[in-house]
């Protein structure tokens, strides 16, 4: 596997804890809050793996509003890029993970290499910007205790990105 980061935005703590847990299925690759990541960070890796928390009507965690400005900073040409994001499909069905195309909206036009996006329909939700074509732009994580799929979902989304590390 190539340099991997994984880099995440959380309040609570759901969107770290995933985080952590996805770094350490992967083996070897840093962790980082985006709040303490630059652009010359994100240039000495080849793989960033990047996720949010969803607040509000679908919005991206806090301290994502000047880290989506770091990546569009950055020369993303040639790396790959994963998203990943948490949000309440219970609760906020209507809006479920939409902080991951706020992510993937800065990304898409970069020359990066997106991977990793997962069937929704897998999903009970409402509505989510970060859905395409039957597809979320990335792995959608329900933070609350109504979804116990997290870790096979975790588990089979590495397994899909993992040969493109």
């Amino acid at each position: 596997m190539k340099k991997t980061i994984v880099v995440y935005g959380s309040t609570t703590g759901s969107c770290q804890d995933f985080a952590e847990k996805i770094a350490s299925k992967l083996g070897e690759s840093d962790v980082m809050n985006v709040s303490d990541v630059s652009a010359d960070t994100l240039a000495e890796y080849d793989n960033l793996l990047l996720g949010s928390s969803t607040w509000g009507a679908g919005e991206l965690q806090d301290d994502w509003y000047d880290g989506v400005e770091t990546l569009k900073a950055t020369d993303l040409s040639g790396k790959t890029v994963a998203i990943f994001g948490c949000g309440d499909a219970e609760g906020y069905g209507d809006t479920f993970c939409g902080a991951m195309a706020e992510i993937y909206n800065a990304v898409k036009d970069s020359g990066a290499n997106i991977i990793g996006q997962v069937p929704a329909d897998t999903y009970s939700y409402e509505d989510s910007e970060a859905v395409s074509d039957g597809m979320f732009v990335g792995l959608a994580l329900d933070c609350t205790e109504s979804d116990n799929n997290s870790e096979e979902r975790i588990d089979n989304w590495l397994n899909n990105i993992r040969p493109e590390l």
